[in-house]
């Protein structure tokens, strides 16, 4: 049970240091639902410090901590490693993604998504926050990776090589971003970060205007009855973020002209078949070349990576890379975010795309989960 925020507000007062060690806490709800991503969720991280020094810098909070946390931990049976560390560093998060933190240090704001969601939404939020386990956090510039992620290329992508929930899109970093060919040189795509920058802006005063969340913006972009200036408006930018994403892989002879399409059909009791899943997107031809030529793409960089040695062509490492050892360096393999750290482009895919490969993981693209022990400390109620 979550302690009330009037006694976070307290704890804060009496000791103004406690502010330090309180950190909002983000998940599903601040991303798609409010129209300024606002938090109303906190958690205590003492990141790596010691039991001594939280307990004389700290002892309220770490009362708090030692009476929800700790006795969960102790009872975990020391059957392996991971249940003996964890009890033994009881007031500390139970997955401390140290290559998280490293990739976003230098980034006031990162992008976030929703590991399940029934759009293709990112959003914009501060990285001093501790994201839920059910969100993944984006190691790109935002305003590089936005137009990039939430283009239309990528959305194929990732509905191609993602699991699915219902109707809902499941995206899985090492399937759908560790895998994703991104464009040569982007970024210095001044093109590129221009349509990303004037997208994002008209999305934010657009939400906030309307009092509504990413959800229910793209619900209205993806309704073909919602004629709208201004959804009209997001329609074109949409277009117009995809066109400078093509022309940065040189693929200008593609069409951004998108419809009202549904994803598939389905007969009901009279036989009569039923749009199911209607988005505005592209014709279908459209998307099956886009997909071609990314799939091609991939397969391309795979073949260079295979002939430097760096990867067998089963898409098994052989090389270690700097990468490889931040990975080994990194703790836990459970709870946490998914980060993905976009330093090197590249990507690897095993098979002909005649019949939907799965990709070889590209460690140059690394994807790595993040940090939370999932004991949520301040929110609900005064």
């Amino acid at each position: 049970v979550a302690t009330p925020l009037a006694e976070m507000r307290r704890l804060i007062a009496d000791n103004p240091d406690n502010r330090n060690a309180i950190f909002p806490y983000i998940g599903g709800e601040e991303v798609n639902s409010s129209p300024t991503h606002a938090h109303h969720r906190f958690v205590i991280n003492f990141g790596e410090r010691g039991e001594t020094e939280c307990r004389e810098r700290w002892p309220e909070l770490m009362d708090i901590v030692e009476a929800k946390v700790k006795p969960e931990r102790v009872q975990l049976p020391p059957k392996n490693s991971w249940n003996r560390d964890v009890a033994a560093r009881w007031w500390q998060f139970g997955a401390d993604r140290k290559e998280l933190r490293r990739t976003v240090a230098g980034m006031e704001r990162v992008l976030v998504l929703c590991r399940h969601q029934p759009q293709w939404v990112l959003g914009l939020l501060s990285s001093s926050a501790v994201f839920a386990e059910s969100l993944i956090v984006v190691g790109i510039a935002w305003t590089l990776g936005l137009p990039l992620l939430q283009s239309r290329p990528h959305e194929l992508w990732a509905r191609f090589f993602a699991s699915s929930m219902k109707d809902d899109l499941r995206y899985t970093p090492s399937t759908c971003f560790d895998t994703f060919p991104f464009p040569e040189d982007f970024e210095s795509n001044g093109a590129l970060e221009r349509a990303g920058r004037e997208y994002y802006d008209f999305r934010a005063a657009l939400m906030v205007k309307n009092g509504e969340g990413l959800t229910k913006t793209y619900n209205r972009l993806h309704d073909r009855d919602n004629h709208e200036p201004d959804i009209v408006r997001l329609r074109e930018l949409h277009a117009a973020m995809d066109r400078a994403v093509l022309d940065a892989y040189g693929w200008s002879d593609i069409k951004t002209n998108c419809d009202f399409f549904a994803d598939y059909t389905e007969e009901d009791e009279d036989g009569n078949e039923i749009e199911k899943s209607i988005r505005y997107r592209w014709p279908d031809e459209v998307r099956d070349e886009v997909l071609a030529r990314l799939l091609a793409l991939n397969a391309e960089r795979h073949a260079e990576e295979v002939k430097l040695g760096l990867v067998s062509p089963d898409g098994k490492r052989l090389k270690r890379t700097d990468d490889d050892e931040d990975a080994d360096n990194d703790d836990g393999e459970n709870d946490g975010d998914a980060a993905a750290d976009a330093k090197s482009k590249k990507s690897a895919s095993k098979k002909s795309p005649a019949a939907k490969p799965k990709p070889a993981k590209s460690k140059s693209a690394k994807s790595k989960k993040a940090n939370l022990s999932g004991q949520l400390q301040f929110g609900g109620d005064e």
